[in-house]
């Protein structure tokens, strides 16, 4: 059957075909020379060689394009019509103007580019700490949102409080007393749009080094960093932190992670708890305190925030990161009232970083029990990715010993010296995304290097997990031979 179209001349009065919406938006410069027709013409071709216009792309109505580029109606008719004719674009009834399928962009000068290795395909993604993304509940989600803006007075579509909504504020002060152990009220709280955001604000009004854990987040340090401050390495051993090295370090402020050392694995000694706490009153120092996966333990109840010992000396930050998604870029901070305003001016003078809608629906997903329940899947459904890691390695690899495994969406995985390269080397052999120990260790950490992989267990999904594992098994190295 041949095609037919129609001459854009031939459209309705108001430039639009039927069913047709009319005010497409479309930015053309009608630069150089020759008549307006030409120059319209050439720079729809150009759009289309160029692949900012790709096939398929509807075009808007000539009456509507013509009002936008201040040009007669029959300029953009005319050159529609004959671009049409030359094969750039199509015309059906019904449909309106498109770009051809037959017209193909520009391929680039491919011998001005520099050479780059391919990048050899990721079949199992292993990183640390992302949560499985698809059991984010949706349908609850959507409940609470419904519901959240539905009841929203109309000031929470003005402009934003830094400070945050205080719905989600008077929620959170509940919610994280009940489950965490923070002593909190909503004008100590701060929304923030994850972690990293929080750190941020921090340093811009810390002063002094910041001690943090000799195994660490790198792009945690970069960030202290950027700021202005050193960071100096506290020992950390399998009670946590060495909280007695302190005092030598000259910091004014401690990063930690005392529910779940990351990544090494397990909570903070509660003797060193304790000891952080004492630090911080007789020196004047500030504890800055990472809950990044506190409501996920396994084995016995979560380890409380250490917040609760001492609301004026510690910085509590938490966020939904791990619980529910990192694309919903939410955080709180929960401050010793004398830093409430230096956050406050630090973050500026309205909300740039959280979207109102999500603080909203979060404060009602909480308020609603729909954040416990979902908590509480979340916990069986990665427990059980934790149990069958264990179980494989178990099985497969028994020489090797898995740690930091009570809690969180990561376990450690003790390897023989000097083999932590080879073993990600043939790890990425098997088409494996993960980390190795290395990365995570302080440069001026005096304490002797550990060796091994980082294995997150939270992002494969359900089908592909025991796939990813047998990867992993074969990426292992064997077991010492006797007698070595």
């Amino acid at each position: 059957m041949a095609e037919t179209w129609v001459n854009p001349k031939e459209q309705s009065g108001d430039g639009t075909l039927p069913g047709q919406a009319a005010g497409t938006d479309l930015h053309l410069e009608l630069s150089g020379e020759g008549s307006l027709r030409s120059r319209l013409m050439h720079a729809l071709r150009e759009a289309v060689r160029s692949g900012r216009l790709a096939p398929g792309t509807r075009l808007p109505p000539y009456r509507s394009l013509a009002s936008d580029l201040g040009i007669a109606r029959n300029t953009v008719a005319d050159a529609y019509a004959e671009l049409v004719e030359e094969g750039w674009l199509t015309a059906r009834q019904g449909s309106g103007t498109r770009v051809a399928p037959r017209a193909s962009p520009l391929q680039p000068d491919r011998t001005r580019r520099p050479h780059r290795p391919a990048r050899r395909h990721v079949l199992h993604d292993l990183m640390p700490s992302s949560p499985d993304a698809a059991t984010f509940p949706r349908s609850a989600w959507l409940t609470s949102a419904r519901r959240a803006v539905a009841a929203a007075p109309n000031d929470a579509f003005g402009v934003g409080d830094p400070r945050g909504r205080t719905e989600l504020r008077g929620t959170l002060t509940e919610y994280l007393a009940r489950a965490r152990g923070v002593r909190a009220a909503p004008d100590r709280i701060v929304i923030c749009s994850g972690f990293a955001h929080g750190l941020e604000l921090l340093g811009s009004v810390l002063k002094g080094p910041v001690a943090v854990e000799s195994y660490g987040l790198d792009f945690h340090r970069s960030i202290l960093g950027k700021a202005g401050l050193r960071t100096v390495p506290l020992t950390v051993d399998s009670y946590g932190a060495r909280i007695d090295e302190l005092p030598d370090t000259g910091a004014r402020a401690v990063l930690l992670t005392p529910a779940h050392q990351f990544p090494t694995g397990g909570p903070l000694h509660p003797e060193r708890r304790a000891a952080v706490i004492d630090w911080a009153r007789s020196s004047g120092g500030l504890l800055v305190e990472d809950d990044y996966d506190g409501e996920l333990r396994y084995d016995r109840q979560p380890v409380g925030a250490v917040q609760g010992l001492d609301p004026d000396r510690v910085v509590y930050i938490g966020s939904t990161s791990k619980s529910l998604s990192p694309a919903l870029r939410l955080g709180w901070m929960v401050l010793p009232g004398w830093l409430v305003d230096d956050i406050l001016a630090a973050k500026g003078p309205r909300e740039m970083w959280s979207g109102v809608v999500d603080q909203l629906t979060l404060a009602d997903f909480i308020a609603c029990g729909a954040y416990d329940r979902h908590l509480r899947r979340m916990r069986q459904h990665y427990r059980r990715r934790r149990d069958l890691l264990a179980s494989t390695l178990a099985e497969r690899a028994p020489h090797i010993k898995v740690s930091g495994i009570a809690a969180g969406l990561h376990a450690v995985l003790e390897l023989p010296e000097n083999t932590e390269e080879a073993v990600l080397r043939a790890a990425r052999r098997q088409g494996l995304a993960l980390d190795g120990l290395r990365p995570y260790r302080h440069p001026d950490s005096t304490m002797p290097p550990r060796h091994g992989l980082v294995i997150g267990y939270g992002t494969p999904p359900d089908h592909a997990f025991a796939a990813a594992l047998d990867a992993l098994s074969l990426a292992l190295p064997d077991p010492p031979q006797d007698g070595r």
